[in-house]
């Protein structure tokens, strides 16, 4: 009986460790068209996570973000090849839009 209670105690904080961050599919393109990405954006349950995306030209690029709102958020990517940028999304909790910039160029993405 006791090893089925730490099992279940076990099975219940995994659950919710697990329920404290969300991660969905990010798709998006540079305005002018040249480039596509896809990845992913974690949400944690404190109002940060991180995005991380894969171009159709190899580049990879990583950013983190908080939430400055419930429902928008900023942050900062650094890129494989060395440019940067801002980005802002408004986001339902499951899904989003958002605008940023790259090296001087602009993008638009969708996640969720």
């Amino acid at each position: 009986m006791k090893m089925k209670m730490k099992s279940v105690g076990l099975l219940a904080f995994t659950v919710l460790l697990n329920a404290c961050s969300l991660t969905l599919p990010v798709n998006g393109q540079m305005s002018d068209g040249t480039e596509t990405f896809t990845g992913s954006a974690t949400g944690e349950l404190d109002g940060g996570g991180k995005l991380s995306l894969i171009s159709s030209s190899g580049r990879s690029c990583e950013g983190t973000f908080v939430y400055v709102t419930s429902r928008n958020g900023q942050g900062i990517f650094t890129c494989s090849d060395g440019q940067s940028g801002p980005f802002e999304f408004v986001s339902t909790g499951t899904r989003g839009t958002g605008t940023g910039r790259i090296g001087g160029s602009a993008f638009t993405f969708t996640f969720g």
